[in-house]
């Protein structure tokens, strides 16, 4: 049974859990991370030292709590006829589009932390970016992530891929001249080699 449906032009949106995941993420890093070396800083130096270590720190922390839910709001993705298209970013916007002859493949991932909370990240990889070990484009928060998968998966399969077939073979003036050109090209090279 699908949780969320994926209409094609419709914006849809990382789940509610996402931000929460990101809140215990800042909580997780402030733990492992911060509290090590800030705890002793803090408990075996002196007041003016202890507070130019802590204020910064707070001040960061306090920051990225305020960023999470801008950020989680400013996330859109959407499905097309012809591509996967992403926006976000709070104060720097990113937009990525994926056409569907590009796509190559579409994994699932979810961790342990997504897991206790419900939902997936959907990772598009394209011909350009397969040898590389991150995805193109990770669809964050998506609780449904195999009916997303077989959706997008379903453009692929109906789509020609480009880069496997160098697209459609042009016709007309300008193709006749190029064939002219390579025939004029092997004309010349045989009569060197002849010499």
């Amino acid at each position: 049974m699908s949780l969320t449906t994926y209409r094609i032009g419709e914006a849809f949106k990382p789940v509610p859990q996402f931000r929460s995941y990101l809140y215990a993420s800042l909580i997780l890093a402030v733990v492992v991370f911060v509290l090590p070396w800030l705890a002793p800083i803090v408990i075996f130096s002196r007041l003016p030292v202890a507070l130019a270590f802590t204020v910064p720190v707070l001040a960061i922390v306090v920051f990225v709590a305020y960023w999470i839910p801008l950020y989680h709001e400013s996330i859109v993705y959407r499905l097309t006829v012809t591509e996967v298209t992403w926006q976000r970013g709070v104060w720097f916007r990113q937009t990525g589009i994926v056409p569907y002859n590009r796509i190559t493949n579409v994994d699932i991932a979810q961790g342990p932390l997504m897991r206790f909370f419900s939902f997936s990240a959907v990772r598009v990889q394209t011909a350009g970016y397969s040898a590389q070990a991150r995805a193109e484009i990770v669809l964050n928060g998506i609780a449904d992530p195999k009916d997303l998968q077989e959706k997008i998966m379903n453009f692929v399969r109906t789509t020609r891929p480009v880069a496997a077939t160098g697209g459609e073979p042009e016709e007309g003036p300008a193709a006749d001249a190029v064939v002219e050109e390579l025939r004029a090209i092997r004309r010349l090279l045989e009569s060197r080699q002849e010499r």
